[in-house]
């Protein structure tokens, strides 16, 4: 590894040895970078100064087909869920706290308030079952889209009464998107209903009830605890929790002014705005087992009250029923025991045991970095020979493209659909029928065999459909690297099935090759050690402030890589922790288009050649290149893939792209990657961003480094940042575990 002297002018990889040096945030940086990777803009919306700035009536997105296609799946979920059986009955020998608990959840399931004293200490609860709700992949980036058949005078009527209380007009085809018709009548009768629009804050809402209700209006308001409950569990959802803890839900209203925080989470179950679950803790010891036939009762398991919202809670179910159906559906002698072991047999030792374990499995999953992709390969190699429908599944073009041609010594001559590769497709394309082998007659994915690549980027509406979407017998294999960050939305899906035990795992024993390889793979276990870099594969930058960072990565890019590597400005990423801030996405973004493509940014401030990031639905970050604007919108080349932006949702949908956050960059490497890490990035930093973001370079790695002893430290003591999820529990209670 090089380190490149302070004085050096020229910004190119020096040739004296050090340790590694450089990381990014999670901690502060994080909520930002995962939920800008979900809309591709600025948080939308509201201001800090005001109710919002959107301009004009939001328009239908181009994820709106997209999610239109998906209709079907998510009728077939919620048919699956009809059919289940009532709940079952539980609780007849809880008392004190737990039967108050109980009695709170039937109270809200017959329309009743729940008694106060359920949620001032932790105890048990029965799960509730509630009809599956529409598919929002985040509930406060995505850019919101009119109801169909919404009148004009129904937003005029919005506007009216937006513009009475001195809040923006521009708002009133957003607040109709959302409260649908009537929306004047129902912001009259509760003004924080406000804080339903994507954008708006807390302090905004406030004043404007303040304008509506006069001296009505104060912090003890019903209906503001009841929106403050909803609006907290969604910015839980930004932050990649698909429920919360009672305890910190009543503690985070206290903090937003609320007088009894109780009172507020009751009123938002009795509204059924929000669910109540029990669970028990992943620490929790087992339950005791009494001693002998005179002992009274055995000792209660340990349990925590979660509060969630009613998406995220049948997300979870429904994925931890399919994921049990696919399971128990694969018979384990099928008879083509002796085949697949032939192909076992045949394949290098890591790919055999991956087809060993698809063999007798509907759920397998695979760990390993980068390389060991050439497994998942082998394995849809074995399974087409055997004359089963092999498909993969990656996250982005540039994914599928490049695991398409890593299969290309296998691949057979048919065709994909969608113009993709044979046996490859984006996820959003095969649940949205774009790409894939099609449906069956029942309207399931005709395959046999899924592979979803870099599956750690699953959030858990998008696995639900996923897996709603294979029919009975198919076997599923998630791959991906466990030590990356997770998904952008909602849900911690890889991490949860690794820890539930609950399927086969197979680890690869492929390692990533050279310097970089052997960097990364340090850092997966918490080390940061020395590597050597005879051909510059890694080099450091240091510099001193923002400013210094920002130069220093344009002369990278521009000149130093391309000269001394060999690898051109256009397959160089910059990697960065977050959008804001003097050395973020959007500084480092200005300062490398005006070097490598400078233009007036004519069509909606970009120019033919720009590098751009697209953002069609949340959660999805398409990496791209301006190719024109006209009449239709902004023409662009996504690895291949023309795509078309029309041109009232340019500005919410794309920015430049020469800088990305690390979670842009997830699932996707480049040539060469610079990484930069400005000083105010230290107290963000952790091992899974480190891991990230230095694992996207394939040959060449620098790393504009201005955090000192941050980097060692976060690699080494500042692990992923946890997340409240169910998945776990209700996979644990639905199958068995496997050893």
């Amino acid at each position: 590894m090089s380190t490149e002297p302070e004085s050096t002018q020229d910004a190119e990889p020096g040739t004296s040895g050090a340790d590694t040096a450089a990381g990014a945030p999670e901690a502060a940086g994080e909520g930002v970078d995962r939920a800008d990777a979900r809309s591709g803009e600025d948080g939308t919306g509201a201001g800090d100064g005001g109710t919002g700035t959107a301009e004009g009536a939001a328009q239908l997105s181009e994820a709106a087909a997209e999610l239109a296609a998906q209709r079907v799946e998510r009728e077939r979920i919620e048919r699956r869920k009809a059919e289940k059986s009532a709940p079952i009955e539980a609780g007849g020998k809880l008392s004190g706290t737990a039967a108050d608990l109980l009695a709170a959840v039937r109270a809200v399931e017959s329309g009743e308030k729940p008694v106060a004293a359920a949620f001032r200490e932790p105890g048990p609860a029965p799960r509730r079952t509630a009809p599956e709700p529409a598919r929002r992949a985040q509930p406060v980036a995505a850019p919101a889209a009119p109801a169909p058949g919404v009148a004009p005078e129904a937003v005029a009527a919005v506007r009216a009464v937006l513009a009475g209380a001195g809040a923006p007009e521009a708002l009133a085809a957003q607040v109709v998107a959302v409260l649908g018709e009537g929306a004047d009548g129902r912001l009259r009768e509760d003004p924080w209903q406000l804080l339903r629009v994507p954008g708006v804050r807390p302090e905004q809402a406030d004043g404007f009830a303040r304008a509506l209700l006069g001296p009505q209006c104060g912090p003890d308001d019903e209906r503001r605890g009841t929106a403050l409950t909803v609006w907290l569990l969604e910015q839980a959802a930004v932050a990649g929790h698909t429920a919360l803890d009672a305890p910190a839900l009543t503690a985070a209203l206290s903090q937003r002014s609320v007088p009894d925080p109780d009172a507020a989470v009751q009123g938002a179950l009795a509204e059924g705005e929000a669910l109540v679950f029990q669970d028990a803790p992943d620490t929790a010891p087992p339950a005791a087992a009494a001693p002998d036939d005179d002992a009274e009762e055995p000792l209660e398991r340990p349990v925590r009250i979660l509060i969630g919202l009613e998406r995220y809670a049948l997300a979870e179910e429904s994925l931890a029923d399919g994921l049990a159906r696919l399971m128990n559906s694969v018979p384990k002698e099928d008879g083509s025991a002796a085949d697949w072991e032939r192909e076992a047999a045949s394949a290098p030792r890591s790919a055999g045991e991956l087809i060993r374990a698809v063999a007798g499995h509907g759920l397998v999953l695979h760990t390993g970095g980068d390389a060991s992709r050439s497994e998942t390969a082998a394995l849809l190699h074995a399974a087409r020979a055997l004359g089963l429908r092999g498909w993969a599944a990656a996250h982005t073009f540039g994914g599928r493209d490049g695991f398409a041609a890593r299969q290309a010594p296998h691949a057979p001559e048919e065709d994909g659909a969608g113009g993709a590769a044979p046996g490859a497709a984006t996820v959003a394309g095969l649940l949205s029928d774009a790409e894939g082998p099609g449906r069956d007659a029942d309207g399931a994915l005709d395959l046999d065999v899924l592979v979803v690549l870099d599956a750690p980027q699953l959030d858990v509406e998008t696995a639900a459909m996923l897996v709603e979407s294979l029919p009975d017998g198919a076997r599923l294999v998630l791959s991906g690297d466990p030590a990356v960050l997770w998904s952008a939305g909602p849900g911690r899906v890889f991490a949860d099935l690794i820890a539930a035990r609950a399927c086969p795992q197979v680890a690869s024993r492929t390692p990533d090759p050279g310097p970089i390889g052997e960097l990364v793979s340090g850092i997966g276990i918490g080390e940061l050690g020395r590597v050597e870099a005879p051909g510059k594969e890694v080099v450091i930058v240091p510099v001193r402030d923002a400013g210094e960072a920002v130069h220093r990565t344009v002369q990278l890019v521009a000149d130093s890589v391309p000269r001394a590597i060999g690898v051109p400005a256009e397959q160089t990423q910059v990697i960065t922790p977050g959008h804001g801030g003097a050395a973020g996405t959007r500084v480092l973004n200005t300062a490398l288009k005006e070097r490598l493509n400078p233009g007036p940014g004519r069509f909606g401030g970009f120019d033919p050649g720009d590098r751009v990031v697209h953002s069609p639905a949340p959660g999805r970050a398409l990496p791209g290149r301006v190719v024109r604007a006209d009449a239709e919108g902004l023409h662009l080349d996504c690895s291949g893939a023309p795509v078309v932006v029309p041109k009232e949702l340019v500005e919410r949908t794309v920015r430049h792209g020469w800088a990305l956050t690390a979670h842009q960059a997830a699932g996707l490497r480049w040539p060469a990657a610079v990484v930069v890490l400005p000083g105010d990035a230290a107290a963000a930093l952790t091992r899974p961003w480190v891991y990230t973001a230095f694992g996207r370079a394939e040959r060449h790695l620098s790393v504009v480094h201005g955090v000192e002893q941050a980097l060692p430290h976060a690699v080494a003591e500042v692990p992923q940042k946890p997340r409240t999820t169910r998945l776990r529990s209700l996979l644990k209670a639905q199958t068995p575990t496997t050893d």
